[in-house]
């Protein structure tokens, strides 16, 4: 069985993870495709609770989904953009026995919460509860190994570059 090599971008919510994510796409880079797990919707915390269990029993699913399709439809490098926790990830390469990395896209939280407020107007994000889960993320990066794009004092194009350069490495491979 020959696997896919897939490269899944995590991060909070305005730590730039889909702005470089669709910036590098638009450059387009041999060999890759790119993906967004929003794309397939994101129902209610109710339905969420109703058919899963809960988010994170969705996020697990929907997971499990993206990466089942992935690894059966391409031969190259994909790359999945999405709030996933890495472990999830890992999990899912394990299931369906793909090449699977993890990159950490962060950044300091208060640069993420003014994005939030200013160029995304999405005010309604800069919570706690986002602090939180950006803090587990760093967390689970930290624990796991894996790389860490911090966007926090570096322009649009030199972060891009930085994903970019990440990408064409195991585009390489």
């Amino acid at each position: 069985m020959q696997c896919a090599r897939i490269l899944a971008v995590t991060g909070a919510s305005g730590v730039g993870k889909t702005t470089l994510t669709r910036l590098v796409e638009s450059r387009g880079v041999p060999g890759v495709s790119f993906h967004y797990f929003d794309s397939i919707g994101v129902p209610p915390v109710s339905e969420m609770m109703r058919d899963f269990g809960g988010p994170s029993g969705w996020q697990e699913a929907m997971t499990d989904r993206w990466v089942e399709r992935l690894a059966s439809s391409e031969n190259g490098l994909c790359v999945l953009d999405g709030q996933v926790r890495p472990t999830t990830l890992r999990n899912a390469f394990a299931r369906y026995h793909v090449d699977g990395h993890v990159l950490l896209v962060d950044c300091l939280s208060p640069v993420r919460e003014e994005r939030l407020r200013t160029s995304r107007q999405q005010p309604e994000l800069a919570t706690p509860e986002m602090a939180n889960w950006q803090s587990y993320l760093r967390g689970q990066a930290d624990a796991l190994g894996l790389p860490v794009l911090d966007t926090s004092e570096v322009t649009l194009e030199q972060a891009a570059d930085a994903l970019h350069g990440h990408i064409s490495a195991l585009a390489a491979v």
